[in-house]
């Protein structure tokens, strides 16, 4: 009887244990309920989990993050917020094209005096190095984009860029849609998905070591076919989240 309570105290505590390490820090808690967020973002938190998100990656005040293909800037901002005064984060992408009308939108981002802490960095073809390397790079529902015949970028020569931008002991974190399993990367973009198994070798062949996967965005309901912009899956996709680490 003895030994069962025992059991049953030590399971108490290891999943007590558990819960409280799953919550986020308090950085992080802050910065999602930061009320300089657009609702537009905000309204997209039940579906991106940016919470849980950040503490996967161990986003933490004082690291310096880039952002990779940042879009709008809805991590930039939470990015940027967790991090802090004494932290730094890197909106980086492809330079707007000739023809452009009007700046990106992470532009306005960037200029934000609530968000002294962020600089924009190009790409410049897929070769780039940083003023100071990273704790973290950071990409979502980007990576498949690399491949698209029309950007024609060098994806081996991205991932190594990425690699030998960071600290040793940093993370790569990639979140994707999932394509069927075994699916051959399509260089024409369709479905905007992309095999996990292909970011994984892609990443790994770069030097990182494959660490942890979340399986917060996984959705079985998501049969895969269709475009992720579908109004029957559109934020309902079933996403892979991995974490790479460079090694020390």
């Amino acid at each position: 009887m003895r030994n069962k309570l025992l059991t049953g105290v030590a399971l108490a505590f290891v999943l007590s244990a558990g819960l409280a390490q799953a919550a986020p820090s308090a950085a992080v808690t802050a910065a999602v309920a930061d009320k300089g967020r657009p609702e537009a973002d905000t309204k997209r938190d039940a579906d991106r989990k940016p919470a849980a998100m950040m503490d996967f990656a161990g986003v933490k005040p004082g690291d310096t993050v880039v952002d990779f293909i940042p879009g709008g800037g809805y991590f930039t901002r939470i990015f940027a917020k967790t991090v802090g005064s004494k932290g730094h984060v890197y909106a980086m992408g492809n330079p707007p094209p000739p023809n452009a009308t009007a700046p990106p939108p992470i532009a306005a981002v960037a200029a934000d005096p609530q968000y002294g802490n962020i600089s924009i960095v190009s790409i410049a073809g897929g070769d780039f190095k940083l003023d100071k390397p990273a704790d973290i790079f950071w990409t979502a529902q980007n990576f498949h984009d690399l491949y698209a015949r029309q950007r024609n970028i060098d994806v081996a020569k991205v991932t190594k860029a990425i690699y030998d931008n960071l600290k040793p002991g940093g993370v790569f974190v990639v979140l994707d849609h999932q394509a069927t399993p075994g699916a051959p990367i399509d260089p024409d973009d369709k479905l905007h998905r992309i095999d996990g198994a292909a970011v994984r070798k892609q990443v790994e062949a770069a030097g990182f070591k494959f660490e942890a996967e979340s399986n917060v965005l996984r959705n079985p309901a998501d049969d895969h076919t269709k475009m992720v912009f579908d109004p029957a899956i559109r934020g309902k996709t079933d996403q892979f989240i991995y974490k790479f680490r460079k090694p020390k």
